[in-house]
């Protein structure tokens, strides 16, 4: 795991400390080692920072080079098959010097040029500089797990592992790109190529991107998608969990090599603790598990679930008991993400991660299992509400949708189902549950003016493919949090938790296998009804797992921010949004959504989700024009 960064352009001039500034940003994320390097003309500069997993020995070290020095590399991520690649570019007459990884890529860049990214199974952002064609080749990992910023100028062109990085460059203009906010506020997050600053960019997952020097042209496109819904016609529920087992356990055979120690990230959920059945299925050793506890909070205490599993498979487990913890800890949060997020297990999932480094370099967790098999909540109500719909036509559902919207607070009971029940529009009924609507943004930010993005738009699928029109609401639903939610919310708090704390964190359920068995041959029925989720992974699970674990808890590494609302962590949060330097919202909406939330209207989590924007904001010094 590392951190890499880079800057290229036609008339960039050679700037070795600038260069070493932007790659120190991220210490954090490659401890172990940094390298850097800028081409004879200067026009090229690349370096990283490196968490050594693969390949201990300086021979690991980045930007590393081909046998002929006409290609040159900086890597963030693992490559789970290399050592088959190594094996068949071995056989078409490659050789190779080191054990690494990253070396593999190299040649595959050799052999197959940009479709080299094809033949990786891995969690990745590649950047490869071809010296002799003056091109840079930049790819990132199917589900997103590694993150790419990028910055493109007249001339100029700048990429890093963390916007953080790219930023450092003090001849970089940072301002608030409006459309993106709104994106955050709407959502807690922001999707897709967007970005919280303007003229930055993200490179989407599963795509990959050339920048050509000498003409200034960037081209960028998708080298994988989702798969086609198979035909269920005769299909055997016994086949679709013995495939699934199958896969599962080469993916955490595959994800359990390194060079360092390995441990488990285990809430005690179906997900986390298949991940660990299967490690303790093929791992040579005695698989150590690690937890975060929150005593006394009843269902957020997800240590006893945890020990029932670690019990079971005999595994060597460590809790990690929370205590108090001062809001203030939303600062150095803040500073981490490169853009805010508003969710609050980035808290949790960061002190375990913490935990874990303390024992191990390398963490397996469960992220991806709810979108890939039907596992939030949101599934049922989507269909309920489809059913409902039945009784009630269009033009009456439009009548009685208007005060609700209009009228209702945020935070009201019964809110989000009302208005999903009284929905027309295919946009409203995949929605993963806002956090504002236009009405309330336009409200807290009288700066943005009219919005500048559609309903429509908001609640895009991110992607053109037309073809999602035909699939049932669940699958748009599925489809949308796969390229939306999973790598815009959950993997950013996954990935920039986890290396604050240096330790690289692995999803053996995002192995691109899995995602293709799980979208292609799984049909909507064995994922998700009225009544239940994840049904196809509760069997396997019934399987596998202990017969005492409770299969229907939906929890996962969360904090009780309700109850901390009231013992401190409420009035930190209304003192920064309410500062008179705060300019960016409205003071009096805020405070509206503060008595609200003292009068039982729950609206902590977005007032939260206020909170770390306005840290965010100035933590990175980012001016409102």
């Amino acid at each position: 795991m590392c951190g890499i960064v880079g800057k290229a352009g036609k008339k960039v001039v050679r700037d070795i400390e600038l260069l070493r500034r932007m790659r120190d940003t991220m210490a954090h994320r490659g401890p172990d080692d940094a390298g850097d390097w800028w081409s004879e003309d200067g026009h090229v500069g690349l370096a990283m920072r490196r968490l050594s997993i693969i390949d201990l020995s300086p021979s690991g070290h980045q930007p590393m080079f081909d046998r002929d020095r006409e290609i040159v590399i900086v890597f963030n991520g693992e490559i789970y098959n290399y050592r088959d690649l190594k094996k068949d570019l071995e056989a078409k007459g490659h050789s190779f010097s080191t054990s690494s990884d990253t070396e593999v890529i190299i040649e595959a860049y050799r052999e197959w040029n940009t479709d080299c990214v094809s033949h990786l199974n891995g969690m990745f952002a590649i950047a490869v500089y071809d010296i002799k064609r003056d091109i840079i080749f930049i790819a990132r990992d199917r589900a997103g797990e590694k993150p790419l910023f990028y910055r493109h100028e007249q001339n100029k062109f700048w990429f890093g592992s963390e916007l953080k990085s790219i930023i450092a460059d003090n001849s970089v203009e940072r301002s608030l790109d409006y459309s993106s906010l709104e994106h955050y506020l709407t959502f807690g997050y922001v999707s897709g190529e967007k970005c919280i600053l303007q003229g930055f960019n993200k490179l989407p997952p599963a795509h990959a991107m050339t920048y050509e020097l000498e003409s200034d042209r960037l081209t960028i496109w998708q080298y994988w998608e989702l798969p086609e819904q198979a035909q269920f016609e005769g299909i055997r529920e016994e086949d679709l969990l013995e495939e699934l087992e199958q896969l599962l356990e080469d993916s955490v055979r595959r994800q359990l090599v390194a060079d360092v120690p390995v441990g488990i990230m285990l809430s005690g959920g179906i997900d986390s603790s298949l991940v660990t059945a299967m490690a303790s299925r093929v791992s040579s050793g005695k698989v150590k598990t690690f937890t975060v506890t929150f005593p006394g909070f009843g269902t957020f205490n997800e240590a006893p679930f945890a020990k029932i599993v670690a019990d079971h498979f005999g595994t060597e487990h460590t809790e990690l008991g929370a205590g108090s913890i001062q809001p203030q800890i939303m600062i150095d949060m803040a500073r981490q993400y490169d853009e805010p997020i508003a969710d609050s297990s980035m808290i949790p999932t960061y002190m375990v991660s913490s935990l874990i480094r303390r024992h191990a370099t390398v963490a397996l967790g469960g992220d991806g299992g709810d979108e890939l098999f039907g596992g939030y909540l949101h599934y049922s109500m989507i269909l309920k509400a489809l059913r409902r719909q039945r009784f009630l036509p269009p033009i009456l559902r439009s009548v009685l949708k208007f005060p609700f919207e209009s009228f209702l607070p945020p935070g009201f009971p019964y809110k989000d189902k009302a208005e999903l029940f009284l929905s027309n529009a295919p946009h409203d009924l995949v929605r993963n549950g806002s956090y504002f609507d236009g009405r309330d943004i336009k409200r807290l930010i009288s700066k943005c003016g009219s919005l500048s993005t559609s309903e429509q738009d908001r609640f895009s699928f991110n992607t053109s493919d037309k073809k999602v029109e035909k699939y049932s609401a669940f699958r748009r639903a599925a489809i949308s949090d796969f390229l939306n939610y999973l790598p815009s919310d959950v993997l950013v708090k996954v990935d920039r938790a986890s290396m604050l704390a240096s330790l690289e964190v692995r999803a053996p359920f995002l192995d691109y296998s899995v995602v293709d068995f799980a979208f292609g041959k799984v049909p909507d029925y064995l994922k998700a009804t009225e009544t239940d989720r994840k049904i196809l992974l509760k069997r396997l699970a019934s399987r596998l797992l202990p017969a005492d674990l409770n299969l229907n808890r939906k929890q996962g590494f969360s904090i009780p921010l309700g109850h901390w609302f009231k013992e401190g962590w409420g009035n930190f949060m209304i003192e920064v949004l309410l500062d008179p330097a705060q300019t960016l919202f409205d003071h009096k909406t805020i405070s509206r959504l503060a008595s609200l939330q003292y009068r039982g209207i729950f609206n902590y989590q977005r007032l939260y989700a206020l909170t770390m924007l306005e840290l965010w904001r100035r933590e990175y010094k980012i001016s409102i024009s």
